[in-house]
């Protein structure tokens, strides 16, 4: 397994590699002995590997209890917290307990939060079992839940004790989830490290445990430098202001993956169309977008959008903070008045036309 050590207020290890749950286990066994762990998933990871898992966490001597909720976004909700809270309780976890999430992002967003809360907060575990959530949501302690009017509007920062990326997980995973990813990997290449994003260009699945190892690493490197979101880290939401809004518009029909790669594509339209990065950044980062399966284009215009995107949480009172690329592998942070930024993406409409339906040359 590759490690790798993320420097927060409370210091944890990310670890990378394929079949290596049981060494996983086996070392949280080890660490934790005497500790009852509460397991939450979803209902499709359940399916495919809850009671193994479980199974072998009792196999290394530990205790635990399973919690099972209906997996979707409209479940990543506070009525959901609660539950996990109630079922932990009934359970008799104690503040020396632990929760483990098993899942993709909603359940590592919804188990992580549930533990910040449960009894002023206990220690938990991420095993992420999707692409995007090995590469993303599981490093660096953000935990969140929905409410009706978008995404990810309540939560806090509460890091994990340990994380593992099992890439094994990533064989049951069917390519439309794979793909949603891969929109997460493009953009830690666009926004960090230009090598990365030349190598998803070609061969993705050639070089899974790499490309993910390297995702976490630079994740972990951000997290280091601002943990609490307040500076450079903001580099990480490249593509997704527009992203939530396109995921609340469709009413969640477009997943997370998918929606930050139309949401990057509109925000390199407007940075082209604002003269603050050369029209050959938007070509290579739609047909990247392109080589790997992924749509560019939303069917909705950008003014329908601009509603659901006012209300983004990066948003500070009468300014939004946005992330504009200047060239493959560097981007910047601007604060926008919200005029400003209306006129700033619907600037990109014409391009983004002229883009629609068409592969980028």
């Amino acid at each position: 397994m590759t490690e790798i050590p993320v420097a927060a207020h409370t210091p944890y290890t990310v670890q990378v590699g394929r079949d290596c749950t049981d060494i996983f286990i086996a070392q949280l066994a080890d660490r934790y002995a005497g500790k009852t762990f509460a397991v939450i998933t979803d209902d499709h990871v359940n399916a495919l590997y809850g009671d193994r898992f479980v199974a072998q966490m009792q196999r290394a001597g530990l205790t635990c209890c399973k919690f099972v909720f209906p997996h979707g976004e409209t479940h990543k909700s506070l009525a959901t917290v609660q539950q996990i809270c109630e079922f932990c309780h009934q359970n008799q976890l104690t503040r020396s307990d632990m929760m483990l999430a098993l899942g993709g992002g909603i359940v590592g967003d919804i188990a992580g939060f549930a533990a910040a809360m449960y009894l002023r907060g206990i220690a938990y575990v991420q095993v992420p079992t999707t692409l995007l959530a090995q590469i993303d949501s599981s490093v660096g302690g953000k935990t969140a839940a929905n409410l009706p009017q978008g995404k990810n509007l309540i939560g806090c920062f509460w890091q994990p004790v340990a994380v593992l990326c099992d890439t094994a997980f990533l064989d049951t995973l069917p390519e439309a989830y794979f793909a949603d990813g891969i929109g997460e990997a493009v953009k830690y290449g666009a926004i960090w490290d230009r090598d990365l994003f030349l190598q998803m260009q070609g061969g993705f699945r050639d070089h899974l445990e790499e490309i993910v190892a390297r995702c976490v690493a630079i994740k972990a490197e951000v997290v280091r430098q601002d943990e609490f979101d307040t500076g450079v880290r903001m580099l990480l939401n490249f593509g997704h202001t527009m992203g939530h809004a396109i995921e609340r518009h469709s009413n969640f029909a477009v997943s997370h993956g998918k929606a930050v790669a139309m949401g990057m594509v509109m925000m390199a339209a407007a940075c082209v169309a604002g003269g603050l990065c050369p029209p050959d950044v938007l070509h290579q980062l739609c047909r990247c977008l392109q080589k790997n399966k992924l749509a560019t284009h939303y069917s909705a215009p950008v003014a329908d959008l601009l509603p659901a995107a006012m209300g983004d949480k990066k948003r500070d009172g009468s300014a939004i903070s946005i992330v504009q690329i200047a060239e493959i592998g560097r981007c910047v942070i601007t604060k926008l008045a919200l005029d400003d930024f209306r006129a700033f993406l619907l600037a990109a409409q014409p391009l983004l036309d002229r883009l629609e339906g068409e592969p980028c040359a």
